[in-house]
């Protein structure tokens, strides 16, 4: 169950890719997911990954870890971008899987133990982050004259570089302590949330402007509906 859950999820990804490619997506269209998509993985972040943490650890712990997640992420997507940029393949694929790798991480270790719906929950979250985020770079990509077959090879190792982490990860931590593995949740969860500030939300708000305030706050609805369930 739990490499079914991690493969759909990263197919997304590939499902995204050929919507960006064959699709009609509207750049207002595609802010508007993104930000139904941030606002979804913003909840399930705090829900489904540090509030569980604080009760297996304790709260001054988890909340550094949370800040020590989102200073990482921070730092490497800066420095990623300054060396690669975005035009290259190499700054494209290195951008792409640096934003993924905390979301799977998220994912593998949420699966450890987790009950159905807080499973569903984020998974569902991360699937719906996946597929615009696909379907926009692959629409990028293919305005800037790279080849179809090089788009979709670029996606599709993207997608089995980001199931191998996430499965990886669920295999490797599924023997460590409860408070580690809550540790863990809390790193994952702040370089998620640093994800969404800081390449998330403002693509969803320069592609869509003030709709994606409804939008994000749609997201929140459904994912805290789901964790309702």
């Amino acid at each position: 169950m739990t490499l079914i859950v991690i493969l759909a999820v990263s197919f997304a990804l590939l499902l995204g890719a050929l919507w960006g490619i064959y699709g009609n997506l509207s750049k207002k269209t595609e802010g508007f997911l993104v930000a139904v998509a941030g606002g979804a993985l913003m909840v399930s972040a705090i829900l489904e990954l540090i509030e569980p943490s604080i009760e297996k650890s304790s709260i001054v712990w988890s909340l550094v870890f949370v800040l020590l997640g989102a200073a990482i992420f921070c730092v490497l997507d800066y420095f990623i971008k300054k060396k690669w940029g975005s035009d290259s393949g190499g700054g494209l694929l290195a951008a792409i899987t640096l934003d993924g790798i905390p979301e799977n991480l998220a994912l593998g270790v949420a699966l450890i133990g987790a009950n159905p719906m807080a499973a569903a929950a984020l998974s569902g979250s991360i699937f719906l982050s996946n597929l615009p985020e696909a379907a926009g770079g692959a629409k990028e990509m293919a305005e800037q004259d790279i080849s179809k077959k090089t788009i979709l090879l670029l996606w599709g190792g993207t997608a089995v570089l980001l199931s191998a982490c996430a499965f990886i990860g669920n295999q490797l931590l599924s023997h460590v302590s409860e408070g580690v593995l809550a540790d863990i949740r809390c790193f994952a969860a702040g370089a998620v949330i640093a994800s969404l500030a800081i390449e998330v939300f403002p693509k969803a708000f320069k592609k869509d402007s003030y709709y994606s305030g409804i939008a994000t706050a749609l997201g929140v609805v459904l994912a805290m509906y789901l964790n309702s369930l």
